[in-house]
């Protein structure tokens, strides 16, 4: 996802403090869940993200959203080191 593509105003999920990371999937994949339950199935199901999809999501508004810091900046740096971990994982 490229710098410009970056929405302001929005809520960045990645940059909130209940999205984590997933432990125990035995996968290449990392996956992240909200601690909040704000994701879910159309059944009420858990819905969980891949590590790499997590930029990309983001809200107009969450009650349960606690930043970790500027939007801006804490997403710039996460895509930058998830290209930089994709980039040396063999294929």
């Amino acid at each position: 996802m490229h710098e410009e593509e970056f929405q302001t105003g929005k809520i960045y999920c990645a940059n909130c403090f209940h999205c984590k990371l997933l432990p125990g999937i035995e996968s290449d994949v990392l996956r992240i869940r909200c601690t909040a339950g704000k994701w879910k199935k159309r059944l009420g199901q858990e819905k969980v993200y891949k590590f790499c999809t997590i930029t990309r999501r983001f809200s107009d508004g969450c009650e349960d959203y606690e930043d970790m810091g500027e939007s801006t900046e804490f997403i710039r740096e996460l895509r930058k080191s998830i290209n930089e971990d994709t980039s040396h994982t063999p294929s």
